[in-house]
C-alpha cells in the first residue's frame, strides 16, 4: 500500500517528527492521530504523541512529509499536513460561531485565502467591507464597521482568518453594533427642516467616556481631501474616500493620507521621501509614518498634545477629526497675512495702529474683512461671527455681489425661505468657483467651522482689496515688514510655545507674550511649581502698569535660573522688543531642551553646548560609511550646512533610516536644502519634535541647530534601557 521508509538519520527523523507534533499540538486533545503498524491503522490520542511515525512517499523525485488521517473507523488515506491544518480550522471555527455551518465556514475561509492578504495572512481593514460584500451582501461600510468594533483584533487595523470568520457571524446574526456603537443623533434647529447629524461613539476601553463628532463637518473634510489629494501618485488608487461613511477614519490609520493633507497645507512641511508608501505596511512602519505626522502638525502649529501616533493608528475617530480641521485651518489661513496681502492694510480701524491690527487672529480679520465688504456695498448689517449673523444666506448674497457682480446677484434676496435662499446663493458661488465646504443645511444651522472655511476660501480667491498708493501707509508697512528679519526664529518659537499647550494660542510673537502670561505658563512647564500664581495677573486685557508687572516678574524668574538677561526690563517684552523677546524665550527653549535631557541623563552635572556637540560626533563617528567628513566644533561649523553631517548622526541613531541613494553632495544650495529637508523628516519619523526649517541648517543658524541635535540627544538617551 505504502513505500517503505527509505534510510534516515536519526536527526532526520527527529526534525521530522518535532514538525509534525508541532502541527498536531496545535489542535485539541480529542484530534485522534494514526500511525502504521504492522500494516494495521492503530489510532493514538495528543498524549501519546511520542508513538506517532511519519510515513514517507516519493513525490516527484522527493520525499514528502505525509501524516496518516483517519476522518471515521471505515477507512483511511494518505493527506498532507496542510489539509489537516484546514480540515481542524473548519472545524475549530465552526464550534467557536456556532451560527455557522461547517461548510458555511469552508466558504468564508476559501474566500478570504483568496483575498489580497499581507505575508502574514492579514487583511487591510480598508478592504474589509467589500471582503464582507462578496460572502454577504447588503451591508454598509459604517455596518461592517461597527461590527467589527465588537471583536478583538490581534492586529491594529488587519483582520486575521479568525477574526473574519467572527465577523461574518455576527453581521449574519444582525450585530451590526456593539460595545463600540456609533449612533447618529439629529438636533433640531429653528424648526423641522434644519439639523445637525451628530455621531456619538463610545470607546471599548471605557464604556462611560462618549465622543461626539459633528457628520456635516467630516463629509466635508473628507470631500477636501478628495479634492485636494486626487491624482496623487502615492495614495491616488485609494480616493474618492466616501463622504458619508467612517471609511475617511480607516484611511487616515496608516499616516500616508494626512502626511499629504498636511504637505497641501503647508507645501514642503514633509520631505515624503522619509514616508513608508507601499500598499501593504506593517505595524512599525505605520507607527513611522504617524511619528512624522504628528511631529509635522506640531512644526506648523496644530495642537496636537492629546493625540500619539497609536491615537491615529487606532483611528480614533474625534482626535483624527479635530487634527484634519486645523491642518486644513492652517492652509486656508495661510495666506491671511499683511507679508502677502499688504492691501490688508485697509481694514485697520480708525485710530487702530498696525501693531494692534497684527494682535487679531485670522479668523478676525476674515470677519473685517467680510465687513469691509459690506460697508463698500452700502449695506446697513454686519457680521460679528460665522453662526448666527449668516444663517439667513442675506450678508453672503450681498458680499458674493460685491466680490463678483458680474457673476452674482442679490436676487437671492427677494427669496423668503431660508434653505432656499442659501441655495441660489450657493449657486452664485458655483458660479465663481466657490462651492465647497458648506450647504444649505450647514448655513442655516450656522455651522462655524464650515462657514468660516467658505469665508477663507472666498477670501483666498478674491480677495477684492485695492492695492496700497499713498505713501503713509507704505512707510508704516515697511517698518513692520523691516522686523520680518526675525520673523523664521520667531516662528519657530511660537510653535514650540504652543507646543507647550500654552493658553492663548501663540500666533505673533511679539504681540501675544506683551502680558507675561504665555512665558510663564512656559516657566512653569519647564521648572514645575517655579511660579507663584498668586503674584500674576491672569484676567485678559491687562492694562500696560498689570502687563509689567507680569513681565518684570518673568524677568526676575529667568535671573533665578540664571538667564543672561543682562539690560532686559519687563517692559522691554511689554513693548514687544524683537532682540529682547527673542532672546529670553531662546533661553527658555534651550533649558527645556537641557531639562529633558538631564531627567535622561545619569548624574547631576548639567548639559552643556558641548556634550550636545560631543555626543552629536560620537553618533556620527558610529555610522559607516560616513557621508561627512570630521566632526564638528560648534554648532556654528560651516560644515553643518550641506546636511550631510546631520544625517550621518540619524544614521549613527538608527542604522538604514537615512537612504544614501537621496543623499546629495550638498555642494548647491539646492542640494543642501535637498539634504536638510531630508534630515529633519527623518528626525520627525524617529519622533522628535523638530521646529526649525531646512534654510536654518543651510544657513546655520546656531540655536536652530542646537535645538536640532538637543531634540535628537534627547530622543536618543530616552530610547537606552535604564
Amino acid at each position: 500500500m505504502f513505500m517503505s521508509q527509505p534510510q534516515l538519520t536519526p536527526e532526520q527523523i527527529a526534525q521530522m517528527k518535532r514538525e509534525t507534533l508541532m502541527c498536531a499540538a496545535r489542535f485539541s486533545t480529542a484530534v485522534i492521530i494514526f500511525r502504521l503498524c504492522n500494516d494495521r491503522c492503530v489510532g493514538i490520542t495528543k498524549n501519546a504523541l511520542d508513538q506517532v511515525d511519519l510515513i514517507l512517499i516519493p513525490v516527484e523525485n522527493t520525499w514528502k512529509r505525509k501524516l496518516l488521517w483517519k476522518p471515521d473507523l471505515g477507512s483511511y488515506s494518505v493527506i498532507s499536513l496542510d489539509k489537516i491544518r484546514y480540515h481542524f480550522d473548519v472545524q475549530r471555527l465552526a464550534k467557536r460561531n456556532p451560527s455557522l455551518k461547517p461548510w458555511d465556514v469552508e466558504t468564508i475561509i476559501q474566500k478570504f485565502s483568496s483575498m489580497d492578504l499581507d505575508s502574514n495572512g492579514g487583511l487591510d481593514q480598508r478592504n474589509l467591507s467589500k471582503a464582507v460584500d462578496d460572502i454577504e451582501p447588503g451591508h454598509t461600510y459604517d455596518e461592517v464597521r461597527s461590527a467589527l468594533k465588537d471583536i478583538e483584533v490581534s492586529r491594529q487595523g488587519i483582520v486575521e482568518l479568525d477574526e473574519f470568520v467572527e465577523l461574518i457571524a455576527a453581521i449574519k446574526k444582525g450585530k451590526a453594533s456593539g460595545s463600540v456603537r456609533e449612533k447618529t443623533g439629529i438636533e433640531n434647529i429653528g424648526g423641522a427642516k434644519t439639523f445637525n447629524r451628530r455621531t456619538i461613539i463610545t470607546s471599548k476601553q471605557n464604556q462611560s467616556t462618549a465622543h461626539t463628532i459633528n457628520e456635516d463637518e467630516k463629509e466635508e473634510f473628507t470631500n477636501h481631501i478628495n479634492l485636494s489629494l486626487d491624482g496623487d501618485k502615492d495614495i491616488g488608487y485609494r480616493l474618492p474616500i466616501d463622504p458619508t461613511s467612517m471609511q475617511v477614519f480607516d484611511e487616515c490609520r496608516d499616516g500616508l493620507i494626512l502626511s499629504k493633507l498636511i504637505n497641501y497645507s503647508a507645501p514642503d512641511t514633509i520631505d515624503e521621501r522619509v514616508l513608508n508608501r507601499s500598499r501593504k505596511l506593517s505595524p512599525f512602519q505605520v507607527t513611522e509614518n504617524n511619528n512624522v505626522v504628528v511631529n509635522s502638525a506640531k512644526a506648523i502649529g496644530c495642537s496636537v498634545v492629546n493625540i500619539g501616533s497609536q491615537d491615529l493608528a487606532e483611528g480614533r475617530e474625534h482626535l483624527i477629526l479635530g487634527l484634519i480641521w486645523q491642518i486644513i485651518k492652517i492652509g486656508l489661513f495661510a495666506n491671511i497675512d499683511i507679508k502677502l496681502h499688504p492691501e490688508l492694510y485697509r481694514l485697520l480701524e480708525e485710530e487702530e495702529t498696525l501693531e494692534d491690527f497684527l494682535k487679531l487672529p485670522a479668523d478676525v480679520i476674515l470677519l473685517r474683512w467680510f465687513n469691509y465688504h459690506l460697508k463698500a456695498a452700502g449695506w446697513h448689517r454686519r457680521v460679528s461671527n460665522f453662526s448666527g449673523d449668516i444663517k439667513d444666506s442675506e450678508n453672503y448674497t450681498v458680499l458674493l455681489s460685491q466680490l463678483a457682480p458680474n457673476q452674482c446677484s442679490r436676487q437671492p434676496l427677494n427669496e423668503r425661505d431660508v434653505l432656499a435662499r442659501a441655495e441660489m446663493m450657493l449657486q452664485g458661488a458655483d458660479a465663481i468657483g466657490c462651492r465647497r465646504y458648506v450647504s444649505p443645511k450647514t448655513i442655516v444651522n450656522g455651522n462655524t467651522k464650515l462657514n468660516l472655511a467658505f469665508v477663507a476660501l472666498l477670501f483666498n480667491t478674491h480677495p477684492c482689496l485695492e492695492a496700497l498708493e499713498e505713501d503713509a501707509e507704505h512707510a508704516e508697512l515697511d517698518e513692520f515688514l523691516f522686523r520680518d528679519q526675525y520673523d523664521r526664529e520667531s516662528r519657530a518659537f511660537a510653535l514650540w510655545l504652543n507646543s507647550l499647550n500654552v493658553d492663548p494660542f501663540v500666533n505673533y510673537l511679539f504681540e501675544d507674550v506683551k502680558d507675561g502670561r504665555v512665558l510663564l505658563q512656559a516657566f512653569e512647564k519647564i521648572y514645575p511649581n517655579s511660579v507663584m500664581w498668586r503674584r500674576v495677573n491672569k484676567q485678559d486685557n491687562l492694562s500696560r502698569f498689570k502687563q509689567i508687572e507680569n513681565t518684570n516678574y518673568v524677568v526676575d524668574l529667568g535671573k533665578q535660573f540664571k538667564f543672561s538677561l543682562v539690560g532686559i526690563q519687563g517692559a522691554d517684552i511689554t513693548d514687544g522688543t524683537p532682540l529682547l523677546v527673542l532672546a529670553i524665550v531662546w533661553q527658555l527653549m534651550r533649558a527645556n531642551i537641557i531639562q529633558t535631557l538631564h531627567s535622561l541623563a545619569v548624574g547631576n552635572r548639567e548639559v552643556t553646548d558641548m556634550d550636545m556637540v560631543n555626543w552629536a560626533n560620537r553618533t556620527a563617528e558610529s555610522h559607516k560609511p560616513r557621508f561627512s567628513t570630521g566632526s564638528i566644533r560648534s554648532f556654528h561649523d560651516q560644515q553643518l550646512k550641506s546636511g550631510r553631517f546631520l544625517l550621518d548622526v540619524l544614521d549613527g541613531m538608527k542604522g538604514g533610516i537615512v537612504d544614501p541613494n537621496l543623499v546629495t553632495s550638498g555642494v548647491k544650495e539646492d542640494d543642501m536644502k535637498l539634504n536638510a529637508k531630508y534630515a529633519i523628516s527623518i528626525a520627525r519619523k524617529l519622533g522628535a519634535t523638530i521646529f526649525l526649517l531646512p534654510e536654518d541648517i543651510v544657513e546655520v543658524k546656531p540655536k536652530m541647530i542646537l535645538t536640532f541635535i538637543g531634540s535628537l540627544m534627547a530622543l536618543g538617551h530616552a530610547s537606552k534601557p535604564q
